[in-house]
């Protein structure tokens, strides 16, 4: 019999995770090779932190490898393991996903999908019958925004919890913005599907308002978006740098010299980017796009915009930056909102949905 969720809330301090159980964690784990931390780093980490014997995979670059590894693991690990978690895109990596979650079912090996793609509603769309092998077998699926789960929902699955993408708030030093410079942070991989080529777009039309306005575009080169984003940029000389990847730390530190972050994507779920800027007191001006107007109130908590629109974009920053009541109001609500995001509030939940019984 599963324990209702409220114990694990009202537990005896010294015993904080009744029964921990062994996961094994299927993702991609990249950071050290110049990605951005992952979702698999991250929660790995607070899963050991908390007691739980965790096995992770893969590291491997390329992604026949990393697939190979992946179940590989699986197979080693099937026997030793109570729970698989695996993260799940909707691009090429869905597939990695849909194989670990067919040898998994094989294996009679209970999984976990949980979903960060912002386009896996067209793949429900596309791939229906692939899509219930994958997502109807599960234990549960974990959807980390309020748009996926009713997404899903809609689709006809009811084997779904909501948890949100989760901070260890206490890592993010909060610095309220009030009086704003026209300095602006862009924080994602650089790939068309995030359409960083908007960022600079709006940036050559702010110059004629403020002259003085400047952008760092912060993340791995995924694509060859980089080099329409740096041809672009040198054909009109534009105020912009391009830093790479950079440790969460780094970035986290490099933050504080800017007052605006924007996300300029034309498909996303539940961007951890975009939390962690509101962690930081940074005002957020985002497309209005996939999870994004579930996760943000639009003139409480963020500015949003159509996607692509550039004049929509820029006049949304040219209003931040004039209204000084406006952007205190976005960074003090934005810090409070994510107040729930922290993994010392939401652990609780995953520690429910890993014990559950079927």
């Amino acid at each position: 019999m599963a324990l209702p969720s409220y114990l694990f809330i009202m537990r005896n301090k010294n015993d904080p995770k009744p029964n921990p159980k062994r996961l094994l964690y299927l993702g991609n784990k990249l950071s050290r090779k110049g990605k951005n931390t992952s979702t698999i780093e991250y929660l790995s980490s607070q899963f050991e932190s908390d007691g739980y014997k965790v096995v992770s995979a893969s590291s491997q670059t390329n992604p026949v490898l990393r697939l190979l590894v992946m179940l590989g693991q699986v197979i080693i690990q099937a026997s030793k393991t109570d729970v698989l978690l695996i993260d799940t895109y909707s691009t090429s990596a869905f597939w990695f996903a849909y194989i670990s979650s067919r040898l998994a079912f094989f294996l009679k090996l209970d999984y976990i999908p949980i979903l960060h793609g912002g386009d896996l509603p067209k793949r429900l769309k596309s791939d229906p019958q692939l899509c219930q092998k994958l997502f109807g077998n599960a234990k549960v699926n974990v959807a980390p925004s309020a748009y996926l789960l009713h997404e899903f929902k809609n689709a006809g699955y009811t084997n779904l919890t909501y948890i949100p993408n989760t901070i260890k708030l206490d890592l993010y030093t909060f610095k309220k913005r009030q009086e704003l410079q026209p300095h602006l942070l862009w924080v994602r991989s650089f790939a068309h599907l995030y359409n960083p080529l908007l960022a600079l777009q709006v940036l050559k039309e702010l110059r004629f308002t403020y002259p003085k306005v400047k952008l760092s575009m912060v993340g791995p080169f995924k694509d060859d978006s980089i080099e329409e984003c740096k041809a672009f940029a040198k054909e009109h000389k534009l105020p912009v740098t391009f830093t790479g990847g950079m440790k969460k730390e780094d970035w986290l530190q490099y933050a504080q010299d800017f007052d605006v972050f924007i996300n300029t994507t034309n498909v996303d779920n539940t961007p951890v980017s975009v939390i962690e800027a509101m962690a930081l007191g940074l005002p957020v001006v985002s497309t209005n796009v996939g999870g994004l107007p579930y996760l943000l109130d639009h003139e409480k908590e963020a500015l949003l915009v159509s996607p692509g629109h550039v004049d929509e974009f820029t006049q949304a920053i040219i209003r931040l930056l004039d209204d000084p009541s406006l952007a205190q109001q976005l960074s003090l609500q934005g810090r409070k909102k994510v107040e729930h995001f922290d993994w010392e509030v939401v652990k609780h939940q995953w520690f429910e949905v890993v014990s559950r019984e079927l």
